[in-house]
């Protein structure tokens, strides 16, 4: 990372306003998190919901999307669906364009095409902000009534549909304000709000573990000296910095892993300038999926809990029966389950393992398509090092990313089980873990290569000049654009006598 062509860029009055523009983005979005839905009185609400997010038996699930909201699910706000909507349209999409012709034949059109999709996108993103907002609704209220709260206490009909689309608008122009942001070309906006949501709760989350630390009684005497904590929470705060910075070093590694593969391209003649004859890399990542699997894995989860809150209400004690272990067995787990269940208690993690793997193996196949990368190096002359062009080198990638695919599948299960493994050591819900930490790590990268990208592009003209110019000993000084230099004078040119 060049940060001197970054603070250099600075000075450039683009870059200050699309940084500035970012900000005041980011600001909005802050602002509307905590803009309360009009539903029932506010002030019974936020102590409900208060109640139910500082609470040991809270589930897991609503931590991990108060995060990912940044807070809005606490506060009930009107951006409660967040751009999950978004999120899934785009993952629906991408699916159905490998899957239907005509959407594969419009994304390879290009630009246009591309554009089309994308308008395909937002259409279909608002159908589902109205489920899911529905869908949250229900999740809260049920978690509520569990812990001996109401969210809906005298609420109308009229009151419900107010909520609903105060939720479904706030989904929308959240989507709206992502797309802003990346037009700004530092960033992908959505993912950057995303990230903006999850360090917002990093103050609160840090102020927890801090004050569970400093606000026993106990004193701890040390070198004469009287510390206001006792040995066992500071080795306990000790173990969860230690932990969490190790857990971001093994993130980072892991989200940059790659595989080179050398790519070498044959030389070719056209009329009077030959092509090719040059060796490049084709990376292919470890973890290509990225987050995609766990938001897959975390949907599909909560399909059996919220068919089983529907069938516990039914006559027929069978179907009820079968309602009540499905709520029970695919509850996201809290700090307490592992303690009043048994086997049942590890039904969720076991699941979500095996879904999260399974996710990623079928998400890589969709991202990283083998035969259209062999028949694109066939067509421009390019081949793997030792490997025949063709089918030869559709099976070498294949091979190549299956066996990549495999450990990374296993890294991002873990990741995703790393809350629910320290709920069993820790009596206290973990709304930050593994899968945050890669969220985080990933954005963070991926914005400063982008504003990185943007600063070379704002300060190009200071290593516009050709390096020939130059004299032999600073010509690699010249090359770098670390200051400017004098050319050297043109050779003059001697005049040829005329012959006669």
């Amino acid at each position: 990372m060049n940060w001197k062509i970054i603070w250099q860029s600075l000075n450039h009055k683009d870059m200050r306003k699309r940084i500035l523009a970012v900000l005041g983005i980011i600001v909005v979005f802050r602002i509307l998190a905590i803009v309360p839905v009009p539903l029932g009185n506010s002030s019974n609400l936020h102590q409900v919901l208060s109640n139910l997010f500082t609470s040991k038996n809270a589930p897991q699930l609503l931590g991990f999307l108060n995060a990912l909201s940044g807070g809005a699910l606490a506060n009930f706000s009107i951006m409660l669906a967040g751009l999950g909507p978004y999120i899934n349209a785009s993952i629906i999409m991408q699916l159905l364009t490998k899957a239907i012709p005509k959407l594969e034949a419009l994304h390879n059109e290009g630009e246009f095409g591309q554009k089309k999709i994308n308008q395909y996108t937002r259409i279909l993103t608002l159908p589902l902000a109205i489920v899911q907002s529905i869908g949250s609704i229900f999740l809260l209220r049920t978690a509520a009534q569990s812990l001996g709260g109401n969210i809906s206490t005298n609420a109308s009909a009229m009151e419900w549909v107010i909520t609903v689309a105060a939720m479904t608008g706030g989904s929308m122009l959240l989507m709206w304000l992502g797309e802003l942001v990346t037009e700004q070309s530092i960033g992908n906006g959505i993912s950057l709000i995303i990230t903006v949501g999850i360090v917002s709760r990093l103050p609160s989350t840090i102020y927890q573990l801090v004050n569970s630390a400093l606000g026993t009684k106990d004193r701890w005497r040390i070198f004469n000296h009287v510390i206001p904590m006792d040995k066992k929470a500071f080795i306990y705060l000790m173990s969860i910095i230690f932990i969490t910075v190790f857990l971001t070093w093994i993130v980072v590694k892991l989200n940059e892993a790659a595989r080179n593969l050398t790519v070498n391209y044959a030389k070719r003649v056209q009329g009077n300038r030959a092509y090719g004859g040059v060796t490049t890399t084709l990376p292919v990542k470890l973890i290509t999926a990225g987050v995609v699997p766990i938001i897959f894995a975390v949907a599909f989860l909560s399909v059996p809990s919220f068919a089983g809150e529907l069938m516990r209400g039914a006559k027929n004690n069978t179907i009820a029966g079968i309602g009540n272990n499905l709520y029970t067995w695919f509850q996201p787990p809290s700090s307490t389950t592992f303690s009043t269940l048994h086997w049942q208690a590890y039904i969720y993690p076991v699941t979500y393992f095996l879904l999260v793997f399974v996710f990623t193996f079928f998400y890589t196949s969709i991202t990283f398509n083998s035969k259209e990368i062999a028949e694109n190096l066939q067509k421009q002359g390019g081949f793997l090092e030792g490997v025949r062009s063709g089918k030869q080198t559709e099976k070498y990638l294949s091979r190549i990313v299956n066996r990549l695919t495999l450990f990374g599948a296993f890294s991002l299960g873990i990741l995703a089980l790393l809350p629910i493994i320290g709920q069993i050591y820790i009596n206290q819900n973990i709304t930050i873990g593994g899968t945050s930490i890669l969220i985080l790590v990933s954005v963070s990268l991926q914005t400063l290569r982008a504003v990185e990208s943007r600063a070379l592009m704002i300060t190009y003209d200071q290593y516009s000049q050709p390096d020939f110019f130059y004299e032999p000993e600073i010509a690699v000084e010249a090359a770098t654009g670390a200051r400017r230099l004098k050319f050297l004078p043109p050779a003059k040119r001697k005049n040829k006598p005329k012959s006669s």
